[in-house]
C-alpha cells in the first residue's frame, strides 16, 4: 500500500500510541501449541504487527521471520525484540508484496489476519500453505462469525471473519491436525479484550 494509504495511516496512528496495542504476551493459542515446536525451526509471522508473537517463537529458539505493513509497528517489535534479548528478521511488507516463496517455513503463523477481503485473503491463504516444507505446520487464529456480537476486537465485515467450513476448503491440500471453533475470554492488550468468538487451526503439509 501506498504512504498516502488510509488504511495505513490508520494502523500507523494505533501502534504509535504509547504501549502495546496487543499486548507483549504471545498469543495463547500460539503458546499452546510450543510442545509442536523444536529447536531451530524456521518460522514465519504473517501480519505481526509489534511483534509479541514473533518474539516469543524467537524465544523458543526458532529461526524466526517477520512482516507487516506498517512501518510504525515494526520499528517497535524491533525495539521490542532488543530488548527481550531475540532475533528477529523483520520486514515491511503487505500480505499482497510478500514473496511466497515455495517450501521455505517449517512454521507459519497468522494470528488475527483479518484485514482483507475473501479474494485478497485467498490468495494469502494460498500464499501460506505454499510456503510451508513438507512437514511444516500450520498455525492460525481468528474470530468467526459470533464475534460481530461480542465486538472485543476484530474486523467488522461478516465476510472477513472465519469459519471452520471456509478453513476446511482454504487449505484442503494439508492436512488438519485440529479445527475447533468456541468462546472464549481474551486479553490481548486495549485491541482485543473480552469474551470472543474464536476458530482455531493446526495443520501441516504432508511429507
Amino acid at each position: 500500500m501506498a504512504a498516502s494509504d488510509p488504511e495505513l495511516d490508520r494502523w500507523n496512528n494505533r501502534f504509535a500510541a504509547p504501549g502495546f496495542v496487543f499486548g507483549t504476551a504471545p498469543n495463547a493459542f500460539l503458546a499452546s501449541q510450543a510442545p509442536r515446536l523444536k529447536r531451530g525451526m524456521s518460522a514465519l509471522c504473517v501480519a505481526d504487527g509489534e511483534g509479541r508473537n514473533s518474539i516469543w517463537l524467537a524465544s523458543q529458539d526458532l529461526a524466526v521471520t517477520a512482516f507487516d505493513f506498517s512501518p510504525v509497528a515494526v520499528a517497535k517489535a524491533h525495539a521490542f525484540a532488543r530488548s527481550s534479548g531475540v532475533k528477529v528478521d523483520y520486514r515491511i511488507s503487505t500480505v499482497e508484496g510478500w514473496n511466497w516463496d515455495e517450501r521455505r517455513y517449517d512454521v507459519v503463523a497468522g494470528i488475527f489476519i483479518q484485514f482483507v477481503g475473501p479474494a485478497e485473503r485467498a490468495r494469502m491463504f494460498a500464499g501460506m500453505a505454499r510456503t510451508l516444507k513438507p512437514g511444516g505446520l500450520l498455525l492460525l487464529e481468528g474470530y468467526g462469525p459470533k464475534q460481530l456480537e461480542y465486538a472485543t476486537g476484530g474486523p467488522k465485515k461478516l465476510e472477513n471473519l472465519y469459519t471452520e467450513a471456509l478453513l476446511r476448503e482454504s487449505f484442503k491440500d494439508l492436512e488438519i491436525l485440529h479445527l475447533a471453533s468456541y468462546d472464549a475470554e481474551v486479553d490481548e492488550g486495549a485491541g482485543h479484550k473480552g469474551m470472543s468468538a474464536l476458530v482455531d487451526l493446526v495443520a501441516f503439509r504432508p511429507t
